[in-house]
Order: structure tokens, then C-alpha cells, then sequence
């Protein structure tokens, strides 16, 4: 999750930052990003809610993916929606809404750190995204993830619900806990105003953020691991970046910085391209033996070697004329101060 935007979004306005000779630019871009939130918040609830309409009706077997094949079908189908656009503004969720983030968007691995939960099916524990995830793709966890989870101290299997009772908590807690949270998220977002340093900034945290995304997916750690969605979850996250530095690019020119918005395009473009150049929505195949600190030369020439090493180089903030970089010089251009530790 991303964590390096640290300042409130709760400012006074979108001229919130004292820094701009001019508020009128900064006004369009912060208003801009802040429709493109509204958006995604309310794309990401309907999802929910069609999801949690999409389970099966409890009954004394419960239900699986082979039995209600249909219902799990259109189950995943709404999951996909809601991770992506939770994807396309997670920097803000994270800050806006650290709680609601936590519940929403925390692994399994995280959620177990205090305790087991026994009851993955209630609102209680094991929560959110991804707690349903886990349990709509009971039936496919890839074998490293499995071996993963299982050394952690309170793991438990995943399962589909195999009872009335589970199959009821699923409906009527687990999902109605994400249906209730991706609400309030919503509701509490709409009166608020953004300022341009978490807007942009959050967007270059966001950016460098995508390097933690692969290299997660070489222990088995990543997010979207049920579901094979990381690829896709970079996809999006990519995308709401795209967005909001659109919405940001006439003031970075009217100041002078036509090469430096002319390289970032190009540097979103390469990293774009790259992750659309690979099909479906999983990460290529990590190499065996794959070392995220020191990769070999023949583990970077494997497809999944080659988008980790073009996405560590463009999130590096220390290397010169990455994108994180050029985007921070970008930031620094226009007067947007830097977000505090």
C-alpha cells in the first residue's frame, strides 16, 4: 500500500499551497484530480455492491466454483472492477482514509501479524479486498503462494464457504464490510479539497511504489496474488498516475518545462508500453531463485526480469532522470513543496 504520501488532503482549497505565484493552474489540476477521485470512489463501491449481489444464496453446502460456477464467474468479474479503480487512486485512499485503507486493502499476511483469525468468512480480522479475493479463488492459489502463506505463524487455509452459515457471513459480513467501507469512503471524500503536493506528489510516491508491486511477486508477497491480478494492478495504478500528471502538464510547460514534460511523457509511455506488452493480468513467471537485491544477469534477461529491472531503474528517486526523479524535478518547478516524513 502506498504510504508515502504523509501530508492531509484536507487542506483549505485547491489554492492551499502558498508556493504558486499563480492559483489559477493549481486550481484546475487539484479540481481535476479531485473529479477523477470522486469517480474511481464511486466505481469502486458499485463493485462492491454488485459483487456482494452476486453471491449465491446461502444454503446448507455452501457454494464453490464448480457448483455455482456462474456466481463465482460474475463474483470475480466485479472483484477485477473494484481492484482497479481502488488501484487508479490508492495514494489518496491511503492518506485520506488510512482505517479504511488498512481494512480495505491489507494483505493477508499483515492482518494475521496480531493473531489467526478463525472466522475468515465475518467483518472482523481478515478483511476487505483481499480477504474476498482469497476466498473467490479458493480453488487456484498458485503453489509458491500457498507455501508462502503456510509458514506464516497463523495461517489457515483458504476455502470457499462450505456451510449455510459461512455461505450467509460471506453475503451479509465479509462482503457487506466492503460494501460499508468503499461507502464511507466515498461519502467523506466528496466534501473534501485537495492540494497540489499531495495531488502530484502522491502520484510520484505512487510511481515509485510500482517497484515494491514486482518485487513482492519474487517471495510469493504480492497483493493481487489470489487472482493473478498484480500486472493488472500495476496497469491501473500506472493509469491514475497518467491521469493525474495530464491534469498537472499545461502548468509544468507555462513555467518553462516543456524538455522535462516531453522526457516524463516518453518515460510513462516506455513503462506503459512495457506493461501492455505482457498478456493477461498475472506477472510473468518469477525465475527460480530470483534475488530482488542482486539479480542475476540470466534472471534479468527472463521477461519478468526485464519489467522488474526497467521498473526498479524508473522508480529509483536517487537515480538521475528516472521518472520518480524527473517527476519530483517537475514538482520542484512549479512550486510544489515536498510532502513531510
Amino acid at each position: 500500500m502506498h504510504r508515502l504520501c504523509l501530508i492531509s488532503l484536507l487542506a483549505a482549497g485547491p489554492w492551499a499551497c502558498d508556493d504558486a505565484a499563480d492559483p489559477a493552474p493549481e486550481a484546475a489540476a487539484t479540481l481535476a484530480v479531485k473529479a477523477d477521485i470522486d469517480d474511481q470512489l464511486a466505481a469502486l463501491h458499485a463493485a462492491a455492491v454488485a459483487l456482494q449481489a452476486a453471491a449465491p444464496a446461502p444454503d446448507d453446502d455452501g457454494w464453490n466454483a464448480t457448483d455455482d460456477a456462474a456466481a463465482v464467474a460474475a463474483m470475480r468479474a466485479e472483484w477485477r472492477k473494484a481492484r482497479v479503480a481502488y488501484e487508479r487512486i490508492e495514494g489518496a485512499i491511503a492518506v485520506l482514509f488510512p482505517e479504511l485503507d488498512a481494512a480495505t486493502d491489507e494483505r493477508y499476511d499483515g492482518f494475521i501479524e496480531g493473531g489467526a483469525d478463525d472466522d475468515l468468512f465475518d467483518a472482523d480480522g481478515v478483511t476487505g479486498v483481499h480477504a474476498v479475493e482469497r476466498i473467490l479463488w479458493a480453488d487456484a492459489h498458485p503453489a509458491h503462494v500457498v507455501a508462502f502463506e503456510a509458514g506464516l505463524p497463523a495461517y489457515a487455509p483458504a476455502a470457499f464457504p462450505a456451510n449455510r452459515a459461512e455461505a450467509e457471513a460471506f453475503k451479509s459480513a465479509l462482503a457487506q464490510r466492503l460494501v460499508d467501507d468503499t461507502a464511507a469512503m466515498r461519502d467523506d471524500f466528496a466534501p473534501l479539497a485537495l492540494d497540489a503536493a499531495a495531488a502530484f506528489r502522491g502520484v510520484i510516491g505512487s510511481l515509485a511504489e510500482q517497484a515494491e508491486k514486482i518485487g513482492l511477486a519474487s517471495t510469493g508477497e504480492d497483493e493481487s496474488r489470489y487472482a493473478q491480478h498484480t500486472l493488472a494492478d500495476m496497469r491501473a495504478n500506472l493509469a491514475g498516475s497518467e491521469a493525474t500528471y495530464a491534469h498537472f502538464r499545461g502548468w509544468i510547460r507555462a513555467e518553462g518545462g516543456d524538455d522535462l514534460d516531453a522526457d516524463i511523457i516518453a518515460r510513462l509511455a516506455a513503462l506503459r508500453a512495457a506493461l501492455d506488452a505482457l498478456p493477461g493480468d498475472a506477472l510473468p513467471p518469477v525465475p527460480a531463485g530470483f534475488d530482488a537485491d542482486a539479480p542475476s544477469a540470466e534472471h534479468l534477461a527472463t521477461p519478468y526480469g526485464q519489467l522488474f529491472a526497467l521498473v526498479a531503474a524508473e522508480a529509483d528517486p536517487d537515480r538521475p532522470g528516472s521518472l520518480v526523479a524527473q517527476m519530483s524535478a517537475a514538482a520542484d518547478l512549479i512550486g510544489i513543496p515536498q510532502i513531510p516524513e
